[in-house]
Parts: structure tokens; sequence; C-alpha cells
């Protein structure tokens, strides 16, 4: 098919609401490491990842051999019968999980689907249904994981009985109008009162991502955590971690996102980047929250065995690659070189995240904050023409986001940021010109 065939195919035969991030909606050909290119032949240097799931670089070949040879052995079973990819990776899970506490997993096929299990699970243990949620979260798109989720953009329908949204470490726009660390961590502390007041006073459980991926890689002080899961847990609680966005290394020197804060989870979810782009979702929980759920239940495409021997090679690749440490190392040297533009353009409020999770707000003015939704729009379009691929989030839809394969080195990083300057004046100078300044 031709572009144009592609394009019209999908008006015609896709739902409406599946959206893009251009104007000219960009249609990929194919992919390899950190490149991906386009229908007309652009060679595009891939800094998001597909949404934070390529992890260790498109099409990697020691990957796929392993999948390959996979395909040619047994290709489905569902979780009806056993089979040894499946309970590999189960086994491979439950030796990296924070303190070895995690042990039992079960597979679905998505984020979302992980992020269900886990809030059925947590009923299950604790006897209680409320559960908590962080407001600028973003949990998936079923319709249990949508009433998590505190964008109403990614809601498609009424709030839901049993789920309350408490407010989050937004510290760039705190929602208590203070300044970290004088505010004392009142953001916080905040989440007895949300206990106390919004629900019944025992809940089944917090979820949270450690950092807030479709938000805006919004993260929290090193406080945060630590805090509210004490809280929770204060209630008869649990706390899910839902590290769809956040695992696998992707911050940075640890295998999981919350590791960071030294905060160990009940439950942690996952999908997205232990596939590299297959897909597979992760539930995984101590012990006995997992045997809490009596009943039986089932996943056709669950654990599949195919996908289960990519996740595993994954694994492996970070491990014998040594990515836990090259995502700390390559991820400070962006880091500093995100600083280095935002010392360079006013339009840029705020740089952060973790690892090779980082992100760039983008403003009108950096007194007000006021949010440069439209000036992001034309960044992304900015970042198209010189040939970089990166995402846009944010409540506002104002933050640019970052999150390029494990594996790229610092010449990536040279080659990402020169580019991404080019793209970034030219939006300054729009802003600019249309101020008559």
């Amino acid at each position: 098919m031709t572009k144009q065939e592609i394009l019209l195919a999908q008006k015609e035969f896709l739902f409406p609401a599946v959206f893009h991030y251009f104007k000219d909606p960009l249609v990929v050909s194919h992919a390899k490491d950190q490149y991906v290119w386009d229908a007309d032949g652009n060679q595009y240097l891939d800094f998001f990842g597909g949404i934070v799931t390529v992890s260790v670089g498109h099409c990697n070949e020691r990957v796929n051999r392993k999948v390959h040879a996979q395909l040619d052995k047994l290709e489905h079973v569902s979780t009806v019968f056993s089979n040894e990819p499946q309970v590999a990776l189960a086994q491979k899970l439950a030796q990296i999980t924070p303190g070895g506490a995690l042990r039992k997993s079960f597979f679905t096929n998505s984020g979302s689907e992980a992020n269900e299990t886990a809030i059925v699970a947590a009923r299950c243990f604790t006897g209680s249904s409320e559960i908590i949620a962080l407001r600028h979260s973003y949990h998936g798109r079923t319709w249990g994981t949508m009433g998590l989720t505190g964008q109403a953009s990614w809601r498609l329908g009424p709030p839901q009985a049993g789920i309350v949204h408490a407010v989050n470490a937004y510290c760039y726009r705190c929602p208590l109008g203070l300044e970290y660390p004088s505010c004392e961590l009142k953001c916080a502390r905040d989440m007895e009162e949300v206990i106390r007041t919004s629900t019944s006073g025992r809940v089944a459980a917090l979820i949270a991502e450690p950092i807030q991926g479709v938000g805006g890689f919004i993260t929290p002080p090193k406080e945060y955590f630590p805090i509210v899961v004490e809280i929770v847990r204060k209630y008869g609680g649990i706390f899910i971690s839902d590290e769809v966005q956040t695992a696998w290394g992707r911050t940075g020197g640890k295998w999981f996102g919350i590791e960071q804060w030294g905060v160990q989870p009940d439950i942690i979810t996952s999908a997205k980047g232990l596939g590299n782009g297959l897909p597979i979702g992760v539930t995984i929980a101590r012990p006995e929250v997992a045997d809490a759920m009596k009943g039986v239940t089932i996943s056709t495409f669950g654990g599949n065995p195919i996908v289960t021997t990519a996740a595993k090679a994954v694994l492996e690749y970070i491990e014998e690659a040594n990515l836990l440490r090259n995502t700390e190392e390559v991820g400070a040297y962006l880091r500093g070189k995100l600083l280095d533009l935002k010392d360079k353009y006013q339009i840029v409020g705020d740089v952060r995240g973790m690892g090779l999770l980082q992100a760039m707000e983008l403003v009108e003015d950096r007194h007000t904050k006021a949010p440069a939704t439209a000036l992001t729009l034309q960044a992304m379009e900015a970042a198209r023409e010189n040939r970089i691929m990166i995402g846009r989030g944010g409540l506002y839809g104002n933050v640019l986001r970052i999150s390029p394969p494990m594996n790229i080195g610092r010449a990536d990083v040279d080659e990402f940021i020169l580019r991404l300057d080019a793209s970034l004046a030219r939006c300054e100078a729009s802003l600019y010109a249309s101020a008559g300044r």
C-alpha cells in the first residue's frame, strides 16, 4: 500500500478515536535499533520508543533470534496449560523484584489488564473495595482503569464508585501552592485526610506510578512515597506500583522505578518495555496477596510462549549489556544537556525525570507558568522536520516526553540534542514573533 492508501484505509476502517501526534500522520515503514523510517524513506532518531516500549532497540537481533526459534516450536497454548517460557519468565521476575518479596506473577496482554488484575487481587486480599489513585495519573484504557486515571481527557465516561483521587506531588505546579522542601510534603500528608473524608476509612489499595507517564513524567520528591504508603497501610490498604513505564531499568540503576524511593510495594504491574514491542502485561504480587484470589481465572493469550520468551530475552540482554548502569549514566548525560537547553530557552519551564525517562515542560511565560499547549504542538512538528521522534503529554498537553531505547550512547544524545535545539529555537522565535518582541 502507498502512504496515501494507508491513511485513507485508516480513516475508513479504524475507530476515529485513534489519534495522531501530527497534522499529517506519520506512516512508519520499518525500524532498527534507535532508528525509524517513514513511508517516504526519511530516517528518524527515535527518542520516544513507542511510548516507552522499545527498551533494547527496535528489532533487537539477540531477542528476535530467540523469538524466531520459539515461533517454530510452540506458538500458543493459553494459561490452562503449563509451558516452560511462562514459568521461566515468572521465576526470573521473582529473582529481581524489590527485596525478593514479590514472587507470583499473572501474565496478560497489556498494562491495562495488569492493573485490572492488581485491583481484583487487592480487593480479594483486603476485603475492602475502595481504591485511591492520584491526580494526573494514567492507568489504562479499560473501563476500570479509566476510572483510576486522573485526567479527564482519558476518561470516556462518568466517575466510578469506589475510587477517589488524592493530590499528586507535582512540584512545578504544586496543587497546594507551596514550594519544596519548605512545604514539608503536605501533599503526601493530605493522604490521611483523603482517606478520613472521602472513603469509608478502610481502603483496599493505593495505585500509583512512581513517575507519572502520560501525566508528563511528573517525578515526586524522595519523601513522597514513604509517607503516603505508610498512611495507606495504616488504614488497611496495600500499595500497587504501576510500573508500566518505569520498570526494567528505565529510571537508571535499578530494575523498578519504585526502588528509587526505597519503598516495598505489595504488587507491581508492568508491560511495555518488558516485551520490547511484543504485547505483554504482568501483575507480580506477594504470595499471600496472589493466593487471596480464590476463584479461577484465565487469560487466553496471557503468558503466551512467544512473548514470554521475548520478555526473558529482554531481561537477559539488559543484564548482559549492563543497561541498568548505561541508563543511569547516559540518562544523567541527557539530563545535563536538557538543563542546558532550559538555560538557553525561556519556553522551557521545567526539566524532570530519571534515567532515560526525561521531560521538558513548555510554558509561554516562566513567571506565570502558562502552559504552552499550542507551542508544544509546534515543537512536535519541528521535531519531526528535524527527524527526531519524541512524545507529548501532561494534563495541558505541554510536556515533551523523551524515552529512547536504554542501549543508546552519548553520541546518540549529542545528535538528539542538536536536533531538539533547532526545534526549540524555531518555536521560541515563533512565540516572540507573535508577541511582537
